[in-house]
């Protein structure tokens, strides 16, 4: 395949930038580029690159008149692109080309990695503690888990029992994959993490989605739960503290839960409990592992990216009986192998800073929470809007749908929560994710990893923006009421 490229500068409007953007793959067969927020976007290989202007002049290998066979697996095409993954990109690539985006899409802490976790994977290398590890994690970090689940979360594991990997990402990728089987079903609450159906598609399984209502501050209704489960239903995942909510689930709701499983021999439960150092008073955590019975049938999934501030490092674990945890270190053996040495030195590092990561997480749960009131204060001063107060994690989701329906000269309708989220882009520069992509098309995702300034600027550009709109409702009573 041979392109011409050539970039232009872009204006500072990111929505006209995008638009000077064709398409080069739309002439291919059976290919698409992805389309995030609906911009026209071209992406290499890499999505790292935003071209203005390119030109495909051949789908032909370079040594033969022959076409190329472009098909991918049906399995793969079936799977929809992270769109926190491709806004972040996008967001990044305008600050690269000078658009002064202030970017609130990633989940993920604005904070170092603490000094003593980075300075134990700097002495990692320099020790020459550089090669391969066993495949399920080094015998040190595995034991420092056992020991944090023991001591924290009231659970009882030993070495054999815990998979160290390349973040819970894949951690939980592994267990829906080892677990599930083509027509089973995996009940997710939604609003859910972006990955989980995706998850479910790839173990060709049916993701069924249980929803939650705002009203109840988005935590399953156990009865709801128990209408929703059958002969094929095989895998609950449950995340708490919640990503994208904040939620997190009181230990009697999550008691209740568990007497709904417990009845049901072949329903396993998926906890993903990376947010859990996370969480604001009076909430506490409780993993669903410790409560009666549910040991035995219990996945854990945790890692390192979220308290510690260690994203880049990529660590994550895996916590469940022995003939659950074998079939999910056969698919790790295969693919990527043990996770970096030198992240898992850091990891040994981070769980001995003391009990709920010491010192070094709770300043950093402090400014969250910090950052968390400045954006509920700020939020409930608006019309329209309906609010769950977060008690973990460190993200909002917000029920823009009263204004759906508005008409923005200049711009055109605000018909959901992706074209809310590119006006708030157009008009004010500041990338948020929209609901669809968690299955809640009336809210928006706010991440408030990101300084208070920072936040405080973000703020002043939505409320500007929002002042362009009015709720239709609140435009019919005017027109009722006219002054």
């Amino acid at each position: 395949m041979e392109a011409s490229l050539s970039f232009r500068r872009p204006s500072s409007s990111p929505s006209s930038f995008f638009s000077r953007s064709p398409n080069p793959l739309r002439s291919l067969p059976d290919l698409d580029a992805p389309k995030i927020l609906s911009f026209p976007m071209s992406w290499s290989t890499k999505r790292c690159h935003i071209s203005a202007e390119m030109t495909v002049k051949s789908a032909l290998s370079p040594d033969s008149t022959t076409p190329v066979d472009l098909s991918v697996s049906p399995r793969v095409s079936s799977l929809k692109p992270s769109k926190t993954m491709a806004i972040t990109d996008q967001a990044t690539a305008l600050v690269q080309a000078g658009v002064p985006v202030i970017r609130l899409a990633a989940g993920e802490p604005d904070f170092d990695t603490p000094a003593a976790i980075a300075e134990a994977g700097i002495n990692a290398i320099r020790e020459g503690y550089t090669r391969y590890t066993p495949n399920a994690g080094t015998l040190e970090l595995r034991k420092a888990i056992c020991h944090k689940l023991e001591v924290e979360n009231g659970l009882s594991y030993t070495p054999d029992q815990i998979l160290v990997s390349n973040g819970a990402k894949q951690s939980s990728l592994q267990a829906v994959v080892a677990l599930c089987s083509p027509g089973d079903e995996v009940l997710i609450p939604a609003p859910y993490w972006v990955s989980y159906p995706e998850m479910a598609r790839l173990a060709d399984a049916t993701p069924v989605i249980l929803s939650t209502n705002i009203s109840d501050n988005f935590l399953l209704n156990p009865e709801f739960l128990a209408s929703k489960i059958n002969e094929k239903s095989r895998l609950l995942i449950l995340c708490s503290p919640s990503n994208p909510t904040g939620s997190v689930y009181p230990k009697k709701l999550l008691e209740e839960i568990a007497d709904i499983v417990r009845k049901h021999p072949r329903l396993l439960v998926l906890s993903d409990e990376i947010y859990e150092h996370i969480i604001y008073p009076p909430a506490k955590h409780t993993s669903f592992a410790s409560l009666p019975g549910m040991w035995e049938r219990t996945l854990t999934v945790n890692g390192f990216s979220k308290a510690f501030a260690m994203t880049g490092w990529r660590l994550g674990y895996l916590a469940c009986p022995k003939h659950f945890l074998t079939p999910c270190g056969k698919i790790q053996s295969q693919s990527t192998s043990g996770a970096s040495s030198i992240s898992q030195k850091a990891g040994v590092a981070a769980l001995g800073l003391g009990y709920g990561g010491g010192e070094a997480v709770s300043v950093m749960v402090k400014a969250f929470q910090e950052r968390r009131d400045f954006l509920l204060k700020s939020f409930k001063e608006l019309e329209g809007v309906k609010i769950s107060e977060p008690q973990g994690a460190f993200y909002l989701f917000i029920d823009f749908s009263s204004y759906y329906g508005s008409e923005v000269e200049g711009f055109g309708t605000i018909k959901d929560s992706e074209s809310l989220c590119r006006f708030f882009l157009d008009k004010g520069q500041v990338a948020l994710v929209p609901g669809d992509a968690f299955g809640d098309d009336n809210c928006v995702r706010i991440s408030y990893a990101a300084s208070l300034s920072t936040l405080q600027e973000a703020m002043k550009k939505i409320k500007e923006a929002i002042g362009l709109l009015r709720a239709p409702a609140a435009v019919i009573l005017q027109e009722m009421n006219p002054q």
